[in-house]
């Protein structure tokens, strides 16, 4: 199984609208947000990944097929501006879930912007909890905070570490 990640070309910009949406409607189980009158979602953050600095949006790919998306920025809650990066959102289709596809991806994206990161995670989201737990444990080898982060719509858990090689 070959995974690779794909920076999203302005091109592209459709195709990972239509992701966003697949994606949206997964999370609607823990933000129980509604669609638009249009049956949308709609993800307003999208745009500003081609207009705004430090924003970077990959697919992921499995053997030359779509399978997921990831967006990184340097937004976060905890740390200072400019201090860390974040996956702001990170998608993995049914499909190509719980067989490796989404660690090859973050560990790819942490390849590609070592350095400090945060990730928060909704509190009713236990399989995203568990899964970049895993992930920052095993590339940090335990050396992470995990601590309380307020966002906009809701209090979660937010990890804090290095992806620098130990």
């Amino acid at each position: 199984m070959v995974i690779l990640l794909k920076k999203v070309s302005i091109e592209e910009k459709h195709v990972l609208r239509n992701l966003l949406e697949l994606y949206l409607y997964d999370f609607s189980q823990f933000d129980k947000c509604d669609v638009n009158s249009h049956g949308l979602f709609g993800y307003k953050y999208l745009d500003h990944y081609w207009t705004e600095p430090g924003r970077h949006p990959y697919f992921i790919m499995v053997n030359g097929n779509l399978a997921g998306f990831v967006l990184v920025n340097d937004f976060c809650y905890l740390c200072k501006p400019g201090e860390a990066r974040s996956v702001s959102e990170f998608f993995v289709m049914k499909k190509y879930r719980r067989i490796g596809v989404g660690e090859a991806a973050a560990r790819k994206v942490f390849d590609l912007f070592p350095g400090k990161w945060e990730i928060v995670q909704h509190p009713e989201n236990k399989p995203s909890m568990e899964f970049w737990e895993k992930i920052v444990s095993e590339i940090t080898r335990g050396q992470y905070r995990k601590l309380e982060a307020v966002t906009e719509d809701w209090i979660g858990q937010a990890l804090i570490f290095s992806s620098n090689k130990i």
